[in-house]
């Protein structure tokens, strides 16, 4: 007896539409598991999300949950429904952390399609969405646009319409700050945070090579994009068509995101909170066995409107694989180094 598949292929770029709003599966709950196992994965040492002690003396109930950790959990809800046939995650654009997570929160994905463009191959296409994390509130703790591209299922189909959305270069200033509550700068401990550089202490221009290093095995790979429920097949199926062209698992690229904000603690150690990402691409994969490195570029610096507290770098953070940064690795003319795998332009905040 023959009867409909009751399984999920994952959607291919005809079966997408302009203004479709999709709600993702499987909402999660984030426990002090996941964030313990998050630290063993990246060892990051930022002492807000990691003291209850630290965080309380400023003024949180507890240590927040990291951001970026917050950031796989609602990005991998949406896996599933936008990015499963993909070949790449290509960017991200005005993502803002909107309200702090704590253990015990549920985080939960809403998707809007907001731009289509077919590729002059007739074989992928781009779909751009914007894509929302809400709490078991109904609050919203974050969002960001992101761009991937997608098979098509039929080379000769035709969509109904195409857009590419404008967006937006850099998240103004005034929108930063409300994933973190106003802290007491005179209670930060500078010891135990790990350095005295605040944020008066940057200048615009100045570059930070991060100095560690950081060598993924494929298990940690595999672990970590498992821990966000992200069922890209790329990520995990050796002989899935996405990873044909490479003969081997792709990582993550969020992973990347992860490790080389973990190593710019080596610099920005006040740095404790990630309040946007104005705009990122993966420039070139990573692959098990692979060294990553990482750099950082101060490119503004903003006070906060009615905030006397912390004040926000915007900065260029620039990861590479199997090569040092001490020279700062990025573009000769157009083309980027062949080392660099990551370019990301961040807002973040330090105490004043």
């Amino acid at each position: 007896m023959t009867t409909a598949s009751k399984t999920n292929s994952g959607r291919f770029f005809e079966d997408f539409s302009l203004g479709d709003v999709i709600a993702h599966a499987t909402p999660r709950t984030v426990t002090v598991g996941d964030v313990a196992l998050y630290t063993a994965l990246y060892g990051s040492r930022f002492a807000v999300q990691s003291s209850d002690a630290f965080a309380q003396a400023l003024g949180y109930p507890r240590a927040p949950v990291d951001d970026l950790l917050v950031f796989h959990v609602v990005f991998g809800k949406t896996v599933p429904d936008i990015s499963l046939n993909a070949v790449a995650n290509l960017g991200y654009a005005g993502a803002r952390f909107l309200a702090p997570v704590y253990p015990g929160d549920t985080l939960r994905s809403v998707s809007e399609v907001i731009g289509l463009k077919e590729n002059s191959n007739r074989q992928t296409g781009v779909v751009y969405v914007r894509s929302t994390g809400f709490n078991q509130h109904g609050v919203e703790v974050l969002d960001y646009v992101r761009w991937v591209m997608v098979r098509k299922r039929d080379p000769e189909s035709v969509i109904a319409e195409e857009h590419v959305p404008t967006l937006p270069r850099v998240v103004s200033p005034d929108a930063l700050g409300d994933a973190c509550p106003v802290i007491d700068p005179a209670a930060w401990d500078e010891r135990l945070a790990g350095s005295p550089f605040r944020w008066g202490d940057y200048a615009v221009g100045e570059r930070i090579d991060h100095v560690d290093a950081m060598t993924v095995e494929e298990a940690e790979h595999q672990i970590a994009t498992r821990l966000y429920q992200n069922t890209a097949r790329a990520h995990f199926d050796q002989l899935s068509q996405g990873n044909s062209r490479f003969g081997r698992r792709l990582i993550y690229g969020g992973h990347v995101i992860s490790l080389a904000r973990a190593l710019s603690f080596n610099g920005l150690a006040n740095a404790f909170h990630v309040a946007a990402i104005n705009g990122g691409r993966h420039v070139a994969p990573l692959f098990a066995g692979g060294t990553v490195h990482a750099w950082s570029e101060v490119l503004d610096r903003q006070s906060l409107t009615g905030r006397d507290d912390v004040g926000a770098l915007r900065v260029r953070l620039v990861a590479t694989k199997d090569r040092p940064c001490a020279d700062f690795p990025l573009k000769t003319g157009e083309e980027y180094d062949p080392a660099v795998i990551l370019d990301l332009d961040l807002w973040l905040l330090l105490p004043v």
